[in-house]
């Protein structure tokens, strides 16, 4: 597994080894020996999986309880996906990191607590998988608008083009009005 750290502080992208042949490939998404000898001594304690269309868009979420450390990655299908650092006294605070996730590449990222994430399908549909460091709490779940132009994350999306969103998302707050995390 190789482990790439992006401009913004504790986000890492995952390389992890593929093997393949004729009859497809096995790849080790998850190791926790493996973790933890790369300084990641981490307790998931819920997995979660969604299916998604092109052009639907998730996020941009985070919890200011219960703060969930991520571990994303995109089983069928491709999505671009971004954090967005709303820890209060980061160096980072209100950058924004995105990349492409797919089947294909087998990538993962690992979202630490205090960022906010989302992803955009940009294929068919796409099968999406995280496991989770702390429960989903709804009742401290804050959406950051996708299109906040403080933050002005380049979705790619075409020209004049919008996201499906749910309702929850379509209500995201302003970079302005959000609570920040200690």
């Amino acid at each position: 597994m190789k482990f790439e750290e992006t401009p913004l502080p504790g986000v890492y992208l995952l390389q992890p080894a593929v093997f393949g042949d004729p009859r497809g490939f096995f790849l080790e998404s998850w190791n926790r020996e493996t973790f933890r000898e790369a300084g990641f001594d981490l307790d998931f304690v819920q997995d979660n999986h969604s299916r998604s269309a092109r052009g639907i868009l998730r996020g941009m979420h985070y919890q200011t309880k219960h703060t969930q450390g991520k571990l994303v990655r995109v089983s069928a299908g491709e999505v671009f996906d971004a954090v967005v650092d709303v820890r209060r006294d980061s160096p980072t605070l209100g950058q924004w990191h995105g990349v492409t996730l797919s089947a294909e590449n087998h990538h993962m990222l690992w979202v630490p607590p205090g960022f906010a994430h989302g992803f955009c399908v940009t294929s068919d549909y796409a099968d999406f998988q995280y496991k989770c460091t702390d429960i989903y709490h709804p009742a401290s779940e804050i959406a950051l608008a996708w299109d906040d132009p403080s933050v002005a994350i380049e979705w790619p999306l075409a020209p004049g083009e919008v996201p499906q969103l749910s309702a929850k998302d379509q209500q995201g707050l302003a970079w302005a009005d959000l609570p920040l995390l200690d």
